[in-house]
This record gives C-alpha cells, sequence and structure tokens, in this order.
C-alpha cells in the first residue's frame, strides 16, 4: 500500500461521517499487514482521541506484526480496559512465545484475568 493511500485512509478515520470512517477502517483492516509500522506511528502520535485510539490498537492486532509486542505489552498496565482489551487481544493473535510470556507476567501482576 503507498503512503498516499495509508494517509487518506487515515484522514477519513478522522472524519465526522461514520460510515466514512467505517469504509476507512475496513479498508485498513485489510491491509493492515502491509502498514503494520504506519498504523503503530499512528497510535503512538495520537493521545487524543480515544475512539481512534481504540481502533488503531485492533488494527494493529489485526497486522500481527512482532513490532507490536511493545505497543501491546505498554497498555496493559495501563487504565483504559478498551486499550488493554485489544493489547491482550493483539498478544494472543501474535501467538508467540514472547507474546505468551508477557501475557503471563500480566496475569501473574493481576492486569490480566
Amino acid at each position: 500500500m503507498s503512503r498516499r493511500w495509508f494517509e487518506q485512509a487515515m484522514e477519513r478515520m478522522r472524519g465526522t461521517d461514520v460510515r466514512v470512517r467505517d469504509d476507512a477502517f475496513d479498508f485498513l483492516r485489510e491491509h493492515a499487514d502491509t502498514c503494520a509500522d504506519e498504523l503503530i506511528a499512528e497510535f503512538a502520535a495520537d493521545r487524543d482521541d480515544h475512539g481512534l485510539r481504540c481502533r488503531l490498537l485492533e488494527l494493529i492486532a489485526e497486522a500481527r506484526s512482532p513490532k507490536a509486542l511493545d505497543v501491546f505489552r505498554d497498555q496493559l498496565d495501563g487504565t483504559d480496559e478498551s486499550l488493554r482489551f485489544w493489547a491482550v487481544r493483539g498478544l494472543e493473535m501474535l501467538d508467540t512465545r514472547e507474546a505468551e510470556r508477557v501475557l503471563d507476567e500480566a496475569r501473574a501482576d493481576g492486569w490480566v484475568t
């Protein structure tokens, strides 16, 4: 996917029209594996739009990129249950020994049940 298409999809996800946002989300979900780095960067840069951050974390989970391990780990000990949910889901979808270890530690620390 070209950077231009990614930027257009992100612009649409930030818009006010629900249908346009959903279409952009669906488009990015179909291409999440090819734009994992960009999704991770967008998630790191956006701190204000809770709904967008949740959707970005869901897309990052869909990408199944090992590069997202630290992103998911950082969200496990946060207070936001929605972000924690997608972090757990992302780690489960990674399905690696390291991801499983992170989940086991979070469970032992009481952050995840």
